[in-house]
């Protein structure tokens, strides 16, 4: 066995020069490199991260093509014939679009000096703003400076939701960037400029500076262009109105800002931060003065654009009203609603209860009252027991059933209107304890009380006075130059000028009249016996309920004879008033029986005010005319058709107006004018009329009560209505002019009783010249006075003023 060999022997590791130890550099050069690295992997996931957040928050965001389809809320202006705005149409934001060429540079340069001042060369995000904007707040520890761009603030306002959140920043600043890309920077302007929220219900740039200053945005100087650029920053907090102080603080800003930038001189500006600030504070002086025009023109618009297509109209819509003569009419019917309040006791005291009958005078009141108290709508006396000069109240007893009347307020007005020094009276000059007022209950009776009530726990209100209407049209245009629908003014008011429809009375016998003409079967000077009649039962009577016998058409017209209409319009039949009224206008459906004669139809105001003009107009029907231009464009003039030959138009005109010269509206002479119009009464006085008119002007009045109650004793179209017709052509005062008289009338000389033609070398006063269409006049000739009695031909039974009859003038 051979021994093993011998192992070999172990190499000894060869030796290495030991390391040189590292140096403080070389450390932080690794560690350097190591967070390079980390920060490389940082950065990049950071990149991805955000780009991920902005893929997914990119996902479904509106599209920009909105903003550039452009069209918001706008208000449009309701204006009067001169260019004034009395009445607005919008939802929640007033507001006009005008077209970026519409705005002074100045402004431009103001918003970009206050709100953005890199707008014109960023993407739609400033982001050295951001940083710039995050280290200022954070210095100051509060926000004082905003990082958002104009751009990002028409986003904000057009395409996103208010709230506050990460996720909305970022679609901001997405929808940013493809708003600046999409757009050019003057549109991103033109609709921040449109858009923005000025204070005051005002939006946009042409409403804030019609509203701050009176006038449109292109007239805006340095200084008021600086104010508005100002407000958007904190519209209810800097508004001049609300903070002067805060509000020049503000434009001092902008003026500096805009020095800075070399849009103004450093001169200029401080030029306009030593002016004060000037605002207009009312702007608008006639708005809210004619809310029926702006039902008028919100039912047109309506009409083309549904009940609230136009709230995006914009506009204006131009009216004919012309407010001197809107607020003429307006105060004639006031007065002459006031007169009637006096003449019945309405608002002050029916009479006066001694001390010590108080109490039986109670004790009868409260046998009148139902057992759960008054009821709603019922009038009921009352005895005032205590007076409040300082609350304006008075504390009144129904009869064991105590309540308060409220004093000083929009409905007490009428009943204490001011004296000429402007000032009310007191109630304690008004009411003592003991006085018996009228009264009814109010909503606020059932529970809630009205908050001034002091002085008791239930609330009653004076009992409601008449009211009224007033139209005023130019027969030749048919414009409506005025039109009062009430005593007050109320937005979205009952406007009884058009939607009343009442009984005419007999301001309905001018129509009947001149169907009877137009048949010429009859003629002013026809003869008609004033007596009593039965119809199947009926037998109409006269005012007085006397006759006078044989009289003359114009004179029957003149004294309103009841009687006399009702036998010409049994001759023509009911069926020619009835289609002449409907060709004159008058759409609601009329009795077709005799009764028509004495107006037991129903008509409105601006109806029957409508189908007189056409007398005045030769005969000539038009619609009424309320509006010339819209935001549709100009309103076409409607189409005039013939329903009766002038000569007629002529000759019942000609008749109207011997009921101011001698009948029924003699007051109406002490105007000095040639007036023709009629009076009219509906039965127990519901209903109370005077049409009037003059060559170039048509005025229907119309009084009476909402519910249809008689106006009381007293009451009729010569007394109550015809005054309000007297103050508006008062403050008209229109000039002097007759009816012109077309071809196809002729005139005679006639005698005052037969109605013949006038016997050679009658006497004075006993006859008169009369028109008459061609053809009708008579041919036979009257016997000289003395061969027949006329001692009974004219009386004054029938008027509210009747006077002897003469020739008119």
């Amino acid at each position: 066995m051979q021994p093993r060999p011998a192992a070999p022997a172990p190499k000894r590791p060869v030796a290495r020069p030991p390391r040189a130890p590292r140096t403080p550099g070389q450390k932080v050069l690794r560690v350097c490199g190591w967070l390079a690295v980390v920060g490389l992997a940082l950065a990049a996931l950071g990149a991805l991260v955000i780009a991920g957040v902005f893929w997914m928050y990119s996902r479904n965001l509106p599209a920009i093509t909105k903003v550039g389809d452009y069209h918001p809320r706008q208000v449009t202006a309701i204006l009067d014939v001169h260019g004034d705005r009395i009445g607005e149409l919008y939802t929640d934001e007033r507001r006009t679009v005008v077209k970026f060429d519409e705005v002074p540079p100045i402004l431009v340069d103001a918003f970009v000096a206050a709100e953005d001042a890199n707008f014109w060369t960023h993407a739609g995000i400033d982001y050295r703003g951001m940083v710039r904007a995050f280290f200022t707040n954070l210095r100051s520890g509060k926000t004082k400076q905003g990082a958002s761009t104009i751009t990002q603030q028409v986003v904000k306002t057009f395409l996103l939701t208010p709230e506050r959140t990460f996720k909305r920043k970022i679609q901001e600043i997405i929808l940013a960037r493809r708003l600046d890309e999409s757009l050019s920077k003057k549109d991103i302007l033109t609709l921040y400029m449109n858009q923005i929220f000025f204070g005051h219900g005002r939006y946009g740039v042409q409403e804030a500076a019609r509203f701050y200053f009176g006038k449109d945005v292109k007239d805006l100087n340095i200084g008021e262009a600086a104010l508005l650029a100002g407000l958007p920053q904190s519209p209810n907090n800097i508004s001049p109105l609300v903070n002067p102080q805060r509000a020049k603080v503000r434009q001092t800003y902008v003026l500096n800002e805009l020095a800075r930038h070399g849009k103004i001189t450093a001169a200029e500006a401080k030029q306009w931060i030593d002016a004060p600030i000037q605002v207009v504070r009312d702007p608008f002086p006639h708005l809210g003065d004619a809310p029926e025009w702006v039902e008028v023109a919100r039912a047109e618009l309506a009409k083309a654009h549904g009940a609230d297509g136009f709230d995006h109209l914009g506009g204006v819509v131009r009216t004919t009203l012309r407010p001197e003569i809107q607020e003429a009419a307006r105060a004639g019917l006031q007065a002459a609603l006031r007169a009637v309040d006096a003449r019945h006791k309405i608002g002050r005291p029916v009479r006066k209860v001694k001390a010590d009958k108080i109490a039986d005078e109670l004790a009868r009141l409260g046998k009148k009252l139902p057992k759960g108290g008054p009821a709603k709508g019922e009038v009921y006396e009352a005895i005032v027991t205590a007076v409040h000069d300082g609350d304006a109240e008075l504390e009144v007893d129904l009869g064991g059933w105590r309540a308060v009347v409220v004093l000083g307020g929009a409905d007490d007005e009428r009943f204490n209107p001011p004296a000429d020094d402007g000032q009310r009276k007191q109630p304690s000059a008004r009411f003592a304890a003991g006085d018996v007022v009228k009264v009814t209950p109010i909503a606020a009776t059932l529970g809630k009380l009205p908050p001034k009530v002091k002085h008791g726990d239930r609330a009653v209100a004076f009992a409601p006075g008449a009211e009224g209407a007033v139209v005023v049209i130019d027969p030749k245009t048919r414009e409506v130059l005025a039109m009062v629908g009430g005593y007050q003014r109320v937005a979205g008011g009952l406007n009884r000028a058009m939607a009343a429809r009442r009984q005419p009375g007999s301001s309905f016998k001018p129509i009947v009249y001149a169907a009877a003409l137009a048949s010429k079967r009859y003629t002013p000077a026809s003869i008609v016996n004033d007596s009593p009649e039965v119809y199947d039962l009926w037998k109409p009577e006269n005012h007085s309920d006397g006759f006078e016998g044989p009289v003359r058409l114009r004179h029957a017209l003149a004294k309103s004879i009841n009687t006399v209409a009702i036998k010409v319009l049994h001759d023509i039949g009911p069926d020619a008033a009835a289609d002449l009224a409907a060709q004159l206008g008058i759409t609601g459906k009329l009795p077709r029986t005799l009764s028509l004669a004495l107006g037991s139809g129903e008509v409105t105001p601006l109806e029957l005010t409508n189908a007189y003009a056409t007398f005045a107009a030769g005969g000539q029907y038009a619609p009424p005319r309320f509006l010339t231009e819209t935001p549709d464009g100009p309103v076409p003039v409607a189409p005039s058709r013939e329903v009766l030959s002038p000569a007629v138009a002529y000759t019942i005109t000609d008749m109207m107006r011997s009921v101011v010269e001698q009948g029924t509206a003699t007051k109406a002479k002490s105007l000095g004018l040639t007036i023709a119009g009629k009076t009219g009464t509906s039965n127990d006085a519901r209903d109370t009329w005077f049409v009037g008119m003059t060559a170039d002007v048509v005025i229907g009045v119309w009084i009476g009560n909402d519910d249809n109650r008689p106006l009381g004793s007293h009451e009729a179209g010569g007394v109550t209505a015809l005054p309000a017709f007297i103050a508006t052509v008062k403050a008209m005062a229109p000039k002097h002019q007759p009816f012109p008289r077309p071809p196809g009338v002729v005139t005679a000389d006639i005698d005052l009783v037969t109605g013949l033609l006038a016997a050679p070398g009658a006497p004075a006063k006993t006859h008169m010249t009369e028109v008459f269409l061609d053809g009708t006049a008579p041919t036979e000739v009257a016997p000289l006075p003395g061969e027949i009695d006329a001692t009974t031909f004219v009386t004054d039974e029938y008027g509210d003023e009747a006077t002897p009859e003469a020739p008119p003038p």
